[in-house]
Order: C-alpha cells, then sequence, then structure tokens
C-alpha cells in the first residue's frame, strides 16, 4: 500500500508541474466513444502505429545510408548484408511503407462510406488528406533513395511532370533536381526531405487527433450520441480492441517481412542506377498505381498532370458533395452499390497502372478515370437529391440493446 500511495503522490507532484496524467486521461479514460464503433476504426489507431514504426526504423536506417549518387546504391546494399540485423531494418521499412499505405486506404474508404468527412468533422477530413499526401511525398523520396533503376528512372518521369505548368515549371523542375538532370543534388535534397517529412505527418497527427476529440467520433450509424446510455470510455474497452487489431496486422506485416520481403517491389531496383539505360516498363510502388494510371491515360501532358492533381484536390471538396442529409452509407441502397463500384474502380485503376501500356489498357484507363470523377462531381450530388434513405434509428443504443435494456439505460 504505500509504495501505490507513493506512486500516486509522485504521479500527483508532476501532474500539478506538467499535466500529462491528466491529458493521458482525458484522452482515454475520460474520452466518451460511441460504444458502437466495429474493426473499421481500428485503422486509425493502426495507420499510427505503422507511422511510429516507419520514423523509428527511419532513424536508424538514416544512420547507415550514405546520400550520394556514386555510394548510395551500395550503402543499401552494406546496411543489408554488413549492418547487424540491418536485413530486419530495410525490410521493416520498406514492407511497412505498403502496411502503412494499406491501413490508410482502408481507413479513408472507411471514412467515406460512413460519413465522417461530413459537419462537423470537414477540417478533421482535410487534415487527414493532408497527411495522406505528405505520405505520398515522403514514400516517393524515400523509393528513389536507393538508386536502384527503377528509383532513378521513377525521379526522371514524375519530377518531368511538373515541366509540364505553365511559366514556372521548368524552374520548379530545375530546383528539384538541383540542376538540369536528376544527379547526386537530387538524391541530397530528397534524402534530406523525406528525413523531414516523417515529423511533419506527426505533426500534422497531432492536430488530425486534436481536432477528433473536439468534434468526436463518427460511429456505423452516423448519428450522434444522445446522452451517457449511447458511449462508453475510450480505455479500456477500445484500447483492447486496437491492441487486437495491431496483433492480427503484426501477423501480416512480419509474414511478408520474413517470407516475402521483396513481394511488393521491383526487381530492376536491385540494378544500379543507369542514366543511359531506360527500363522497358517503369512501374512505380502498387500504392501510387492508381493515380499512375490516370495519368498514362491523358495523351496530354499538362491535362494529365491537372487530372493527377486533380484527384486528389477533389478529395478536399468531399464534404460539400456529398450532398446527402444521412451520414452512414448503411441507410443509403443506392449509394453502396456506387460505392462498392468506386472501390472496384480504384482497384481497377490499380490494375491497370501495373500493366505494360497498351491501346486498349489506356481506354480503360481513361473509362475508369471518368468514373472517379464522375462519382464526386455527379453521382454524390445527385443521390443526395434523389435517394430516399432508410429510417435512422434513434439512438446509438436503440439496434444495440433489447428494448427494455434501452428503456433502463434511458432512466439511468
Amino acid at each position: 500500500m504505500s509504495g501505490t500511495a507513493n506512486a500516486n503522490r509522485l504521479v500527483r507532484w508532476i501532474d500539478q508541474r506538467l499535466p500529462v496524467f491528466t491529458l493521458l486521461a482525458h484522452a482515454t479514460t475520460d474520452y466518451p466513444t460511441p460504444k458502437n464503433l466495429n474493426y473499421w476504426w481500428n485503422f486509425g489507431s493502426l495507420a499510427l502505429f505503422m507511422l511510429v514504426v516507419m520514423v523509428l526504423t527511419g532513424i536508424f536506417l538514416a544512420m547507415n545510408y550514405t546520400p550520394n549518387a556514386a555510394l548510395a546504391f551500395t550503402s543499401v546494399e552494406h546496411i543489408m548484408r554488413d549492418v547487424n540485423q540491418g536485413w530486419l531494418l530495410r525490410y521493416l521499412h520498406m514492407n511497412g511503407a505498403s502496411m502503412f499505405f494499406f491501413v490508410v486506404y482502408v481507413h479513408m474508404f472507411r471514412g467515406l462510406y460512413y460519413g465522417s468527412s461530413k459537419s462537423p468533422r470537414e477540417i478533421l477530413w482535410w487534415l487527414g488528406l493532408i497527411i495522406f499526401i505528405t505520405m505520398m511525398a515522403t514514400a516517393f523520396m524515400g523509393y528513389v533513395l536507393p538508386w536502384g533503376q527503377m528509383s532513378f528512372w521513377a525521379a526522371t518521369v514524375i519530377t518531368n511532370l511538373f515541366s509540364a505548368i505553365p511559366w514556372i515549371g521548368n524552374d520548379i523542375t530545375t530546383w528539384l533536381w538541383g540542376g538540369f538532370a536528376v544527379g547526386n543534388p537530387t538524391l541530397n535534397r530528397f534524402f534530406a526531405l523525406h528525413y523531414l517529412l516523417p515529423f511533419v505527418i506527426l505533426g500534422v497527427v497531432v492536430l488530425h487527433l486534436w481536432a477528433l476529440h473536439t468534434v468526436k467520433s463518427n460511429n456505423p450509424l452516423g448519428i450522434d450520441p444522445k446522452g451517457p446510455q449511447d458511449t462508453i470510455p475510450f480505455h479500456p474497452y477500445y484500447t483492447v480492441k486496437d491492441l487486437f487489431g495491431v496483433g492480427v496486422m503484426l501477423i501480416v506485416y512480419m509474414f511478408f517481412v520474413f517470407y516475402a520481403p521483396n513481394y511488393f517491389g521491383e526487381p530492376d531496383n536491385y540494378i544500379p542506377a543507369n542514366p543511359l539505360v531506360t527500363p522497358n516498363h517503369i512501374v512505380p510502388e502498387w500504392y501510387f498505381l492508381p493515380f499512375y494510371a490516370m495519368l498514362r491515360s491523358i495523351p496530354n501532358k499538362l491535362l494529365g498532370v491537372i487530372v493527377l492533381f486533380g484527384s486528389l484536390i477533389i478529395l478536399f471538396f468531399l464534404p460539400w458533395l456529398d450532398t446527402s442529409k444521412v451520414r452512414s452509407g448503411r441507410f443509403r441502397p443506392a449509394f453502396k452499390i456506387f460505392f462498392w463500384l468506386f472501390v472496384a474502380d480504384g482497384c481497377w485503376l490499380g490494375w491497370i497502372g501495373a500493366q505494360f501500356p497498351t491501346e486498349s489498357l489506356v481506354v480503360q484507363g481513361r473509362i475508369a478515370t471518368a468514373y472517379y470523377y464522375l462519382f464526386f462531381l455527379v453521382v454524390l450530388p445527385l443521390l443526395g437529391w434523389f435517394e430516399t434513405p432508410r429510417t435512422l434509428p434513434s439512438s446509438i443504443s436503440a439496434p444495440v440493446l433489447p428494448r427494455g435494456g434501452a428503456a433502463a439505460m434511458e432512466k439511468a
């Protein structure tokens, strides 16, 4: 008992001077969370877990990496062969990027399906999109660092896109390259930004969580809690659920790390970069493939860049493009059909982006790109006006508890 009392006194002493324990209690035990959150809500915490893994492994990899065009490839091989557990660090980092994007994509699709971008969560959605776009920039720059064939030519192709911007495009491209071609200055810039941006992401994540705790979590029913009977403390109920999700994800993650570490990679990236030899087929990482397919489907370079960046910018307008008064897709039968077609469309674009471009695939890419834009600009606004949603329950507890139990909870 004396040990517990001393520990409590120490906690109170620290909390009076730096209220970290009060903040933790407010964010977990005292934070009222809808009682009906399902496992799709695990993917937010999984994304945070993967961000921490990526930052930690990246720091240790940076200790042994040499950002020099003549030495970068051999320094990566040195990490793999000579650094103690270097192979494990690199495989954790490589496959961690794929896991990170996978859980973020699921998190975003969940937000779209359940209407988590709608009022009053617009800024919460924007902050999530900023995290996603910053992730994309970080991942692209990280892909360049091994300085293999695919790394070098991916950097050349993607940075060249900025030259299509009128008046300032060539200046932007020259600045990115640090010269007039992809070379050593480019690698140094990308290494510095790749190391910096994860900490920017961490800062935006703090804002994202702050906004979440301000407007509170959405839930599968898409209705606001009517009182204490509709909520439970985040801890221990959802912390245990999140830990279970982490355990399941680690099984999948470790399978790729130990048994298929190069499954998501390209063999050409194990060949040192050669500016004089162009690969037959330049393929980005899988999480960029849908956007790459959009880019390739447009014959005009400037128009392709507009379509590519427009596919991201349009997401910021989602809270207003989806005009339905009902948040959750559970109660919107027509929306469900178009939503799953949209998911299939994203997968279709990803498959197209991974294939060698043929005339048939270019046409398919244009059709898939058209549906992507039609979903946001036509389908969502029209559904909000013409769709007849199902009747919403009176409260979160109503579908969960029997009538007697719900009544008892309301009386309490």
